[in-house]
């Protein structure tokens, strides 16, 4: 029987690219300073309906527990923070800067890059207002990526200011209801008839082209951009009025990581969002965050071939030659683990040229043959890789494994 669409099975080699790939995550989100955190994978319904509208119900994975409580599956991790930091942020010197490596459920229609559910590496920085914390964040998200062997041939963050948008807007006397409909035309942009966009406009239309066309001026983005200059990461960035980002509640700079090729779907996104915690929680604190699936990151190192990691393997086994002596060789095999030696042994008789393949098969380097000889305090390991055998004191057997 499969797996449910849109879900995946992890066999031993695909956790170990997952592990592989979380653990590059760990390392650059620490290596600027952040820390991890973690929240439940199940929330109360409402947690996502007072931030995203009623609307998104039909897009998560809900029911009525045993409580009578409605609640769903984690479809994001950004209200979950909210929700944690307004009961906390008091505990917590300010700014905050948080990350989190969750499993997040949505039902969607899936395609490539999509599924229903996926992990995502969300990184929020909590408590600043300056524009060098977006440069912070966005550094964050270049250097994430340049960790896996990516380079700026590879991918572009694609910057732009939804300030700008807003002011934009503001200043034409468009109603604030009407907004959302402008930032999706201008979302899709690139991927529908200009005709159909200059449709869904319709007066601002003209404007709005000679802006995605052109560019205009922001100093939002000079400043981010600067910072970003500064630190070496010129290369890697280009402005882009395109985004916009659909979720509403972002405020300021926002950005998305693309591969260049233009192959694959978005690979990160995020952007300032000033207002949130205030919203949900009732904490009047700036943020911006950004997060980056597993899914569409992972297509593109497959493709690229730049995170191939090995399964587990073990370092010694433990051969038996002669049931006779199976406690003892029980015995070493304890040892050796207890040592921090990774290390196993045939559970059942078993002839001793299989013993032999199981070694190598498993990726041991060495085979610690526990025969008669051990009544003299000796058994024998054989290096497999040039199959060169020697006689080793119990003292020494240790010692000699770790070399």
């Amino acid at each position: 029987m499969p797996s449910l669409p849109g879900f995946r099975d992890f066999y031993p080699a695909d956790c170990a690219f997952r592990n592989a790939l979380f653990s590059t995550w760990r390392a650059t989100a620490q290596r600027y300073g952040f820390v991890e955190y973690d929240g439940p994978p199940l929330e109360e319904l409402e947690l996502y309906t007072k931030k995203s509208g009623e609307e998104i119900v039909g897009q998560l994975y809900h029911f009525v527990d045993k409580g009578e409580r409605a609640v769903a599956m984690r479809s994001e991790m950004t209200p979950t923070l909210a929700r944690m930091v307004a009961a906390a942020h008091r505990d917590y010197k300010k700014p905050i800067k948080w990350f989190s490596i969750p499993q997040v459920f949505r039902y969607e229609r899936m395609q490539r890059g999509r599924l229903r559910e996926h992990f995502q590496l969300n990184c929020d920085l909590i408590g600043e207002a300056s524009l060098e914390a977006d440069v912070e964040l966005i550094s964050l998200c270049i250097d994430t990526l340049r960790s896996f062997g990516l380079t700026d041939k590879d991918f572009v963050i694609r910057l732009s200011d939804r300030q700008f948008w807003v002011d934009f807007l503001k200043s034409k006397n468009i109603p604030e209801d009407q907004w959302y409909g402008v930032f999706q035309a201008i979302d899709k942009f690139d991927r529908q008839p200009r005709e159909k966009t200059a449709e869904l406009l319709g007066p601002l239309a003209d404007e709005v082209f000679n802006i995605l066309d052109h560019g205009a001026a922001s100093e939002r983005l000079d400043t981010v951009e600067n910072g970003l200059k500064a630190r070496g990461l010129g290369d890697y960035y280009k402005r882009d009025f395109t985004i916009v980002r659909g979720l509403a509640y972002y405020t300021g700079v926002v950005f998305e990581a693309f591969d260049r090729s233009g192959e694959f779907r978005a690979i990160a996104g995020g952007g300032r969002y000033d207002n949130l915690l205030k919203n949900l929680g009732g904490v009047d604190l700036p943020a911006l965050g950004f997060g980056m699936g597993d899914v569409v990151l992972g297509e593109i190192l497959k493709k690229k071939e730049l995170l191939k990691p090995a399964t587990a393997s073990i370092q010694a086994y433990v051969v038996v030659p002669d049931e006779t002596y199976r406690a003892e060789a029980a015995g070493i095999l304890q040892k050796l683990r207890d040592a921090g030696i990774a290390a196993d042994m045939p559970l059942s008789p078993t002839k001793i040229g299989k013993q032999f393949q199981s070694a190598e098969e498993r990726g041991a380097t060495h085979a610690v043959v526990v025969d008669a000889e051990i009544k003299n305090g000796t058994v024998a390991v054989k290096t497999l890789a040039d199959r060169k055998q020697v006689a080793i004191a119990l003292d020494q057997l240790i010692p000699t494994l770790k070399g």
